[in-house]
């Protein structure tokens, strides 16, 4: 059976993953430098993390460990040596509703979990699986001067708070 630190871990690897492919795309959708779409990227994949973390006073763990910078550079120069941007829009707005979701549910697990880790009340909890799953996609959506997905999309929120208020009940 695997240690819940290494299913944490891989939970988080998989947010990273798949919002660094998010801010990617919408970066390279904005037309932005390369230097853009790597900050696109980076506070989308790890935003969240650092507004959880901020809120609960501890250091955000960007600060502390390379895992999520490595991830982050391998998904970057993985998606521009596949030419993601490149292809048909239809398919791009696939892979950014996939990573967007995939980041979502994983960042709302893994910000229930600080929580519970803490003792929060399911308040806590769900509040802090809310901010982790849709703070960088907030992040990005300002930076790209968009309305946030958080507010146009009533489901995007509501799956963040049932994930966290699932993981508080289990």
């Amino acid at each position: 059976m695997l240690n819940t630190d290494i299913i944490f871990q891989l939970i988080n690897i998989i947010g990273t993953v798949a919002f660094a492919v998010s801010g990617y795309l919408v970066g390279f959708r904005k037309r932005l430098d390369i230097l853009g779409v790597v900050i696109v990227a980076l506070l989308t994949a790890v935003g969240g993390g650092m507004m959880r973390d901020a809120l609960v006073g501890h250091i955000p763990m960007i600060f502390k460990s390379n895992t999520a910078l490595w991830t982050i550079f391998i998904t970057l120069v993985i998606s521009w040596v596949c030419h993601l941007q490149y292809h048909r829009h239809r398919v791009l707005a696939v892979w950014f509703v996939v990573a967007d979701a995939l980041g979502l549910a994983a960042f709302s697990l893994t910000g229930a979990q600080v929580g519970l880790d803490l003792e929060l009340n399911w308040f806590g909890v769900i509040t802090l699986a809310f901010v982790t799953a849709v703070g960088g996609g907030i992040l990005r959506d300002i930076l790209v001067n968009e309305v946030p997905i958080i507010l146009r999309s009533d489901i995007y929120g509501t799956i963040a708070i049932l994930l966290g208020l699932l993981l508080c009940l289990l």
